[in-house]
């Protein structure tokens, strides 16, 4: 609609239309009032329905033994024994003597220096370029005359894993480049536990059943597992192929290509592939001549394009080396199979939780300390330590105690574990044993220096012949804390809750419409909407209702046989309601009276709070006010939700729904009222712009013809 503003008339319509809608805004102004109180009502509820989740949080943990059962330990030699008490733990002396032994875990010293006379090994460089600096490299002869095979082989160390959806058909997969004859080198973990892996020809050997902590890998891929595989595991394999692909894209910078590995033994084929329009084309190369420690990389011209660098693994191109041309559509990509050095080993260990075998696959281009790192993070549950200075290592079992007692408790296998780092025949340098002591005149023994008896944890320090008494007695002092924090969470909820049924309601303070904000700096605004906000729920029901009732929980006695009716109510043990009537209620304990009950009788005042019963008269008062804030809850979730409750599911969302429907419906209104003025005032100016020019019309004729 084309609207004329005054140009006529020489009115103000703007002003005028503008005016008008003034006065047939303000029952939407009223409407959206409304809806602001509702959302700060709403706000208001939640905030209320916090604290008291927030307090039924506390009152679950009242409900604990936990919190009334607080037991300390004392020992009559802490250098000698100490001891920490659970709350499961009863009131009690034990005797501790005759500590023959403390546990201690298996430490064993490999067979002296792995370094070569006048040489030294780098932790953090690759293995195999340092081979020649090992005590024992390659074949060797060692002390009994025994020919030691070279612990370096050669194949593609390689990884996959595997999630099992199938319990009974476990799958490795495509198995036409794995090594069979190395499967017992692999490395297999499920959910990080490692099997020891054999080979059908191996178990049939063998002539028995799969152990526990053995996987039999069938020619076919076929994974089965000497101990159940549950659906969800993960299945992290490194196994053995006979060779490694790896696919490089190469574009016009490209100067050079690193290999996953390094350590190489045999390139078996390189090809650069070249595609253009969808057509790929293959172009051989081979490897030439060795210079400066880099074997040359020739074309089928015989042409250098690059050389390559065994230990690295790193191919450098030269200018010779044919790349795309950028933005061409060329794509080119280098495709190379090797294989590499690799070694392998493996650890036993016996373990409170049965025998483990943790298999390792070491790639040559691996540092000693990647070796320490991957033995010390596995299930073996071992510690592998090297010293730089003697060229010495050991390894100690994580766990102390005897848990082989008719063998060793670790057994290292491999040629490189046992020869190039001489564990083979290692020293024993601590034994693994438990620890053995009497307790209460009891001859005992544990694995471990600290272990639990009945809710009790004893440390043994040291080897000792006299007796160590331990008494466990109730922690007063810990108990009247917890009951004090409750009663302060109590008070501090009350006392918010207090404030807002109690808050002054100021009628003349309704929320502020859009123009009354632009008249107001925001200083005014904050203080009149604090006005505007206070009292929304003054004197509600609920929550008065959630306060006289938790009163009365408190108050009532509990009747049950566990509470001696000598401290059968809050007042009994030193708990009561303060003097001030402004306070609503608020609880003040007399410590002394509190902690004398306390001591005086623990069972009674645990049941005061959290005994059951039958009858409302039985329950302990913590299961009485849960009751009564939960109800309450409930109320308010229904008066105004949460956070996840849509508007339909509660009293205030629903009006609020229904507040923006009349809103909607009154804005629609509005627009059709403000176009209805401007069409009139539209015809006006039209009407008047008619008349002026009639009036012109005629002033022009009597002026013509004078």
């Amino acid at each position: 609609m084309v609207r004329i503003g005054g140009l006529a008339s020489g009115m103000d319509i703007d002003s005028l239309v503008s005016d008008l809608m003034k006065a047939e805004r303000m029952p939407l102004d009223k409407l959206k009032q409304k809806k602001q109180v509702l959302e700060w009502q709403r706000d208001d509820y939640r905030a209320m329905n916090a604290l008291l989740l927030d307090f039924r949080s506390e009152l679950t943990q009242m409900k604990l033994t936990t919190r009334y059962r607080a037991r300390q330990a004392t020992s009559s030699s802490e250098a000698m024994v100490t001891a920490t008490a659970s709350g499961a733990a009863s009131q009690a002396s034990y005797s501790i003597s005759n500590v023959t032994k403390l546990a201690s875990a298996e430490t064993r010293v490999n067979g002296g220096s792995i370094y070569a006379d006048g040489k030294t090994v780098d932790p953090s460089k690759s293995l195999y370029a340092q081979e020649n600096n090992f005590m024992y490299k390659g074949n060797h002869v060692d002390s009994a005359g025994t020919t030691i095979a070279s612990a370096w082989k050669n194949g593609a160390v390689l990884n996959k894993s595997i999630d099992v959806t199938d319990p009974s058909a476990i799958k490795f997969g495509d198995m036409a480049k794995v090594d069979l004859n190395e499967v017992g080198s692999w490395s297999v973990k499920v959910n990080g536990v490692g099997f020891n892996a054999m080979s059908e020809a191996e178990l049939t050997a063998a002539n028995r059943p799969l152990k526990e902590n053995e996987v039999l890998v069938k020619s076919d891929g076929t994974l089965q597992f000497g101990k159940e595989v549950t659906k969800g595991s993960v299945i992290k394999i490194d196994y053995v192929a006979t060779e490694r692909t790896g696919t490089h894209s190469i574009t016009s910078s490209t100067s050079s290509i690193q290999l996953a590995q390094g350590a190489l033994n045999e390139v078996k084929s390189i090809k650069l592939k070249e595609t253009t329009s969808g057509t790929t084309t293959e172009k051989n190369f081979t490897m030439g001549n060795l210079v400066d420690g880099e074997r040359e990389i020739v074309d089928d011209t015989n042409k250098v394009v690059g050389t390559l660098n065994y230990e690295t693994g790193k191919i450098t191109f030269n200018a010779d080396m044919k790349k795309p041309v950028e933005g061409s559509g060329t794509t080119m990509s280098l495709e190379i199979a090797y294989d590499h050095k690799y070694t392998s080993f493996s650890v036993d260990t016996s373990t409170s939780k049965g025998d483990r075998h943790d298999s390792f696959l070491i790639s040559g281009s691996e540092s000693l300390n990647n070796v320490i790192n991957k033995v010390n993070a596995s299930s073996a549950g071992v510690s592998m330590f090297f010293d730089s200075v003697t060229g010495q290592m050991t390894m100690t079992r994580a766990e102390t105690g005897d848990f082989n007692p008719d063998g060793d408790e670790i057994a290292t296998n491999g040629s490189f574990l046992n020869d190039v780092l001489r564990y083979r025949g290692a020293t024993v340098k601590e034994v693994a044993q438990n620890a053995t002591f009497e307790i209460n005149g009891l001859a005992t023994n544990r694995s471990s220096n600290t272990f639990e008896i009945n809710g009790v944890t004893f440390t043994l320090k040291q080897e000792f012949t006299d007796s160590v008494s331990v008494n466990i007695s109730n922690d007063s002092g810990k108990v009247f804390d917890n009951i004090k924090a409750f009663v302060d969470k109590y008070n501090e909820m009350i006392d918010k809750i207090q404030k807002k049924v109690g808050e002054e309601r100021y009628k003349g303070y309704a929320p502020l419409t859009g123009e009354q904000r632009e008249q107001l700096s925001d200083k005014q605004q904050e203080q009149w909407e604090e006005q505007a906000k206070s009292g929304l729920l003054r004197r509600d029901s609920t929550l008065q209702s959630v306060l006289s009732g938790m009163r009365i929980n408190f108050y009532q006695p509990v009747t049950n046989d566990q509470v001696s009716s000598l401290y059968n109510q809050l007042a009994s043990i030193g708990i009561k309601t303060s003097s001030n009537y402004l306070e609503g209620g608020k609880l003040e304990i007399d410590e002394a009276a509190l902690k004398k009950a306390i001591e005086a009788d623990p069972v009674s005042v645990e049941n005061l709070f959290r005994g059951d019963g039958q009858t409302e008269g039985q329950r302990g008062i913590a299961h009485r006010l849960y009751d009564t804030v939960n109800s309450a809850m409930d109320k308010l979730k229904t008066k105004a939700g949460n956070s996840f409750s849509t508007s339909q599911q509660f009293t205030i969302g629903r009006e609020l729904t229904d507040v923006d429907r009349r809103i909607d419906r009154f804005e629609g209104k509005l627009s059709q009222i403000e176009d209805r003025y401007w069409r009139q005032f539209t015809a006006m100016e039209k009407a008047i712009q008619r008349s002026n020019e009639q009036s012109m019309f005629l002033m022009n004729q009597f002026g013509g013809g004078m």
